[in-house]
């Protein structure tokens, strides 16, 4: 992995995912380690961020590393008319590894073309967000201490949403079953039920929540995103699709989590938050641990 970009999580096999899980399990025993001093990290966000770019930051100072970069495109020569070119070539001059969220599918897969430093992609569109996957991989085998066999349920927005197209493609490694619950029209695209079927794997499509909390292990819960939709109208007609709450829980079976990339708007009623089920925040918090992991890896520290 020493040197290697990580764009989309197809990028690393495996074998090296586990490798990633197993990495971070190490820094979630001792976070707080001079690992990267001297390293500088880019960290370039087109697009706005909480607890991507927050976690990042925590993870690359925990280990001793400099930061450098914007939180806004506007504070940037892109505003000036700057192409992304031209903004990732100079910036490659300053840092030994480049973090970067972009609004525009395949920008981070451009930026590692035209880097001679790696890229972690923070998430680009509606594409990939792979270091999202690698985190919930890591809270997945958390709670059910394994990732094989796992019967999954995605709800919300399927089409725009790069978390579940990354985690999908994850899970299809360790023989899981899929629940794709969404409006028709934001259901999960057409490319990742292929690739499913290549695999030989079980999935359905359905737009009843309760059908699937009865038989999932895991309840992957994602917002309708307003910044995804071109047309105002047609969000209004989705925005309230689903809202879980502690009374939808009850036939949920024992070991059921409920996960969410985050942020949350209403598909998560705050009375789930206290039940046993409930494991965003913590999943959030992995997040630190998983992207220290995938940082040391790249920087070849370990």
């Amino acid at each position: 992995m020493k040197n290697r970009s990580l764009v989309s999580i197809c990028d690393y096999n495996k074998d090296e995912q586990l490798k990633i899980l197993e990495v971070s399990k190490e820094f979630e025993k001792k976070p707080k380690q001079r690992l990267l001093d001297g390293f500088v990290i880019a960290s370039l966000f087109f697009e706005p961020s909480t607890r991507t770019r927050l976690s990042f930051e925590s993870a690359i100072n925990m280990l001793g590393g400099r930061i450098i970069g914007f939180t806004d495109a506007g504070s940037s020569s892109v505003k000036k008319g700057e192409s992304l070119r031209d903004t990732i070539r100079t910036v490659n001059n300053y840092s030994d590894l480049i973090v970067m969220r972009h609004p525009l599918d395949g920008a981070a897969r451009f930026a590692s073309e035209v880097a001679d430093i790696p890229i972690i992609n923070a998430g680009d569109g509606a594409n990939q967000h792979p270091t999202q996957t690698m985190l919930d991989l890591y809270t997945i085998m958390q709670t059910q201490n394994k990732l094989e066999n796992l019967k999954v349920g995605f709800v919300g927005d399927l089409k725009y949403g790069r978390t579940v197209h990354s985690l999908t493609q994850a899970l299809a490694n360790f023989n899981c079953e899929f629940s794709f619950v969404a409006p028709n029209f934001l259901q999960i695209p057409t490319q990742y039920k292929e690739f499913l079927d290549e695999k030989g794997l079980k999935y359905e499509t359905l737009a009843n929540i309760h059908e699937v909390i009865p038989e999932v292990d895991i309840l992957y819960m994602t917002r309708i995103q307003r910044e995804r939709f071109s047309d105002p109208q047609e969000y209004e007609k989705v925005k309230d699709a689903y809202e879980l709450k502690k009374s939808d829980m009850e036939p949920a079976k024992k070991n059921m989590k409920v996960l969410h990339p985050l942020p949350r708007v209403n598909e998560i009623n705050i009375d789930v938050d206290s039940m046993p089920e409930a494991y965003y925040f913590q999943q959030a918090l992995n997040g630190v641990f998983v992207r220290q992991a995938i940082v040391s890896m790249i920087l070849g520290i370990k």
